[in-house]
């Protein structure tokens, strides 16, 4: 078992005095004005996966999606439950988290390396292969701000993918890029999934989900409402977005 978390939940304070200002919060406190209201972006999901598993995660807009792929790659900690994750991740959470627009492609690519805990000499092997794959062998020198977002995009998912991580993590980057960049991402994902590496991916897209993954999560409202085989879950969501319209 790679990834299993156990009856996890994430909550938001909404109306903390740290939102407000010490001032406005004591005058609050002295008129009884003050409130705080809860928010549970992710409400007792659990789930487990095993080696080589894809799990798609779907769901609408403000489901908890990419708050659980925060949890699970510990850049937050569950309000309540466990989430236990056991082995390297290289997560791609937002285009452009983790690049410096300053910088050069080369430069960010290093800089992106380092970040996942690879070393130099391991960069300098994989480099070419990584600017290849992204198609970005004539904007090496050129700073990051000024590539596209397809660009950025192409150049985050191939370091995510060919430094060989053991769970990889992508959030809607599928979707970003021309027709054949996407077709030729869809090829190396199951070429990971072929080499047992474990991956989460979320995508509004069913057709997708439906080729890619073995396993699906459900989530709405940050309530998990389903999860397991592929076929099943995505019957019942697209059953369920049917009786929505």
């Amino acid at each position: 078992m790679v990834i299993d978390l156990k009856n996890v939940s994430v909550r938001y304070i909404m109306g903390d005095f740290k939102d407000i200002g010490i001032k406005e919060y004591l005058i609050r406190r002295l008129r009884g004005k003050y409130e705080i209201k809860e928010f549970w972006a992710v409400n007792n999901v659990s789930f487990s996966l095993n080696k080589g598993d894809l799990c798609g995660i779907i769901g609408g807009n403000g489901a908890g999606k990419s708050t659980l792929l925060k949890v699970i790659t510990g850049i937050m900690v569950p309000t309540k439950g466990s989430a236990n994750v056991n082995g390297s991740i290289a997560a791609l959470l937002e285009l452009g988290s983790g690049f410096d627009g300053d910088l050069t492609v080369k430069e960010n690519t290093y800089l992106r390396g380092a970040m996942l805990g690879y070393t130099r000499v391991f960069m300098n092997d994989m480099y070419d292969q990584i600017i290849a794959f992204a198609e970005l062998e004539e904007f090496q020198d050129r700073p990051f701000k000024q590539l596209s977002s397809g660009m950025k995009s192409r150049l985050a998912f191939s370091i995510a993918c060919l430094v060989n991580p053991e769970i990889l993590i992508l959030d809607e980057v599928l979707s970003v890029g021309d027709g054949a960049f996407r077709k030729k991402s869809e090829t190396k994902m199951m070429d990971i999934l072929n080499s047992g590496v474990t991956t989460l991916l979320v995508s509004h897209s069913l057709d997708q989900i439906r080729r890619m993954c073995n396993k699906v999560l459900w989530l709405d409202k940050g309530k998990q409402i389903a999860f397991g085989e592929t076929k099943e879950i995505c019957d019942r969501y697209e059953e369920f977005l049917a009786e929505k319209r």
